[in-house]
This record gives structure tokens, C-alpha cells and sequence, in this order.
């Protein structure tokens, strides 16, 4: 069996701990800004908005990540409707704002460390509702509610449960679709390898993205998900073939979906579902890693990431996916999507209808995660603490 590494994002209990255990595992530091490029593969997405303009070229200018904030251990972003405060999950288990205050605190809750603890902060588009993704000190993931009117946090309520296999892949991310659902990743219950086929099976929840209202009782499965009315199968269920979710941001301009799944030992990817999708993509994991065969059976019928890069190369591990950019600060940079690696430390952008031309931008040092305002601004989180504004160079 290939061994397990510890995945993104340094989720451990503390940033000492946690660098080490990812240079000791991997036995992949991070890498010093000379480190060579990895070699990235490519297969441009189809487009789903061909009326939209086209991102122009990438300048080979660097962008600047602009301090303006520092958190304990930052791993997830999300902002209101109608309230111009920025909001982080930080993995020991708070909800702060960029100014520090706390919204929440799950502290004496969640898991302490590895790869548990808050991992995922989501509103509802009416900005009535808070939902929070964290592991509970038995390792349970928990999708939270809590009524939310900007001062205080009330009426808390468990609106999911899943039970986790392992201490590892968990997935993590909460987002609200351009369709009003929430999105849940779950990675597929850790080890290593996928020892129980979670990835590719459908009567789990686990190594999937999910697609609920969670407006119910305890939530409500929309009518028009890929496996309502299949027999055996969980129809809360929107993609699967998953090993590790760990981060996906819908383009606000398309509605197309950008998943980062992190890898096993050989291939990250990144994965693409166009807007208008009727969902049920089946993205590979455990029958394959990257656009490479895992194990038998990956010749049925797989949807290829459209980015891939291979790990060692740089001291890459663990994919992080962030978002199309259609903010104004940097205008060069509209209608290109970005991402980076944790251990690599290096960001990259790409045209998201021209994919070959990707190119490195920027580095932040243990990137754990982007985040995007109401205005389309991109942020980017780093573990060690620092929370970043993308700006022009």
C-alpha cells in the first residue's frame, strides 16, 4: 500500500508540529523561492458562458500579497451579504472576524489537530444563517447552523453528521452554489489508498461533494440531484470520486465550479464542473490519481482534471484551490483562476478558457486557503498566521 501523507494544509495542532510532521512525512521541505517550476498538465475546460470576455495574457509581473491580518492558523474565508467585515475559521476551533473578533468559538470542541478541527465557514445568501464544517474531539464532521443577525450567533443546530473512518481526509469546504444550495466536500475517510472504496461508492457520503438546503428538518434534498430515485445510492450526493476536497470556489461571473483534490503520493489535481451541470461527475479517486491509473477499473467512464502537476517536484503536496478572479484592483489578472501548493509555497494563475497559459505569480508560505470578498477581491490564508489581500505588484 502507498503510504499516507499528511494533507493540506497543515492541519495540525500546532505550526511548529506541523511543519515538521509535513517535512518529515513527505521528507519534502518547503520549497526556497529558486526552487524550479512543477511541470504542470493542462486540458483546457470547456466553457459554459462562451459570451463572456475572454481573460487576457497573464504579464509575467509577480502579484503582492498585502498583510492585513494575523490570525491563529487560518484555514477558511467567507463574507455576508450586507456586511462589509471579512470572516475567518481558524483550525483551532474560532470564527473571527479580520478584526479579531469572535463570532464563534468551538474551541473546547473540535479534534485538536492533524488534519481536524474548523475547517469550513459558509452564509447564507441572505446572510441570515452561519454554517460551520468542524471535526468534534471524536472526530464526527458536523455541519452547524447557527442564526446569525451580525452581533450574535443563536439557535444552534447540527444540520449533518458523518461519522469519519480516520483522522484524515476531511474534507472541509462550505460553499453556497449560484443555485442558493450548500456545497459540502467530505474527503473519502483516510488511510491511505482508499481502503474501504468510499471515493467510488454511492451509498457514502464520504469522497463526494455534496448539495443540500440545509433549510429543513434537519435539511431538505433538492429534487433535481444527480441520484434522486437511484437505488442505493445517498441523494445528497452532487460529485464523487473524490480523495480530498480539501478547498473549490465557484466563478461568481459563470457559475463554473473549481474543485482542488489533493492527492495520494503521485499527481494533485484540479477539477472542473462547467455551470449548468446536472451534476453526477465522477472525478476518478480511487481508480485513479491526476489523470493516471490507481488501481484497476479506470477505464469506465471518468471526468479528466483539467490541471495536474506531480508531487516531489518543488516540495509540492497538497493542492489549494482558490477562485476566478472578477475584482477590479488587478485588472490584468480578470478571468484567471488561482491556486498554489501548501509545501510548495509557490501561487499560480491561469486563464480559465486558456489554460496552457498558467504561470507563477507569487508565493505564500503554507497557503491553506483563498478567499473572496463581495467586491471579487481575492484573499489568501497562510497556516503560520498571516491573512493576505492579493493586490497588484
Amino acid at each position: 500500500m502507498r503510504r499516507t501523507r499528511p494533507l493540506v494544509a497543515g492541519l495540525v495542532a500546532a505550526l511548529t508540529a506541523c511543519s515538521a510532521l509535513i517535512a518529515c512525512s513527505s521528507a519534502q521541505p518547503a520549497a526556497a523561492p529558486s526552487t524550479p517550476e512543477p511541470s504542470v498538465t493542462r486540458a483546457a475546460p470547456s466553457t459554459s458562458a462562451p459570451g463572456s470576455p475572454a481573460a487576457s495574457p497573464v504579464t509575467r509581473g509577480e502579484l503582492r500579497f498585502t498583510k492585513v491580518a494575523e490570525l491563529d492558523r487560518p484555514v477558511a474565508f467567507a463574507v455576508r451579504e450586507g456586511d462589509d467585515r471579512r470572516y475567518v475559521a481558524e483550525q483551532g476551533g474560532r470564527l473571527r472576524t479580520l478584526d479579531g473578533d469572535t463570532v464563534v468559538d468551538l474551541s473546547r470542541e473540535v479534534s485538536g489537530g492533524n488534519e481536524q478541527g474548523l475547517l469550513g465557514v459558509a452564509f447564507h445568501p441572505t446572510g441570515r444563517w452561519l454554517y460551520l464544517n468542524w471535526t468534534d474531539t471524536e472526530g464526527t464532521t458536523h455541519i452547524t447552523e447557527w442564526a446569525y443577525d451580525g452581533a450574535r450567533a443563536t439557535a444552534r443546530r447540527d444540520v449533518l453528521t458523518q461519522e469519519q473512518p480516520y483522522a484524515n481526509h476531511n474534507g472541509g469546504q462550505l460553499a453556497f452554489g449560484p443555485d442558493g444550495h450548500l456545497y459540502i466536500a467530505l474527503g473519502d475517510g483516510g488511510s491511505g489508498g482508499d481502503p474501504h472504496g468510499n471515493g467510488q461508492r454511492l451509498d457514502t457520503l464520504l469522497g463526494k461533494i455534496l448539495r443540500i438546503d440545509p433549510r429543513g428538518d434537519p435539511y431538505k434534498v433538492p429534487k433535481d440531484n444527480p441520484f434522486v430515485g437511484k437505488e442505493n445510492a445517498r441523494t445528497e450526493i452532487w460529485a464523487y470520486g473524490l480523495r480530498n476536497p480539501w478547498r473549490f470556489g465557484f466563478d461568481r461571473e459563470t457559475g463554473d465550479l473549481w474543485i482542488g483534490d489533493v492527492g495520494q503520493n503521485a499527481w494533485e489535481e484540479v477539477d472542473y464542473q462547467p455551470a449548468g451541470s446536472e451534476g453526477g461527475e465522477n472525478y476518478g479517486w480511487n481508480l485513479r490519481e491526476g489523470a493516471e491509473p490507481f488501481r484497476e477499473g479506470a477505464g469506465r467512464d471518468l471526468t479528466d482534471p483539467v490541471i495536474s502537476y506531480a508531487l516531489g517536484e518543488g516540495g509540492n503536496c497538497s493542492v489549494i484551490a482558490g477562485f476566478v478572479y472578477r475584482g477590479s484592483r488587478v485588472p490584468w489578472l480578470q478571468g484567471h483562476f488561482l491556486y498554489g501548493d501548501f509545501c510548495g509555497g509557490w501561487v499560480r494563475a491561469a486563464p480559465s478558457d486558456d489554460l496552457e497559459q498558467d504561470t507563477r505569480v507569487g508565493r505564500v508560505e503554507q497557503l491553506s486557503s483563498f478567499g473572496e470578498d463581495l467586491d471579487g477581491e481575492l484573499y489568501a490564508l497562510s497556516l503560520r498566521g498571516p491573512v493576505y489581500r492579493v493586490d497588484p505588484s
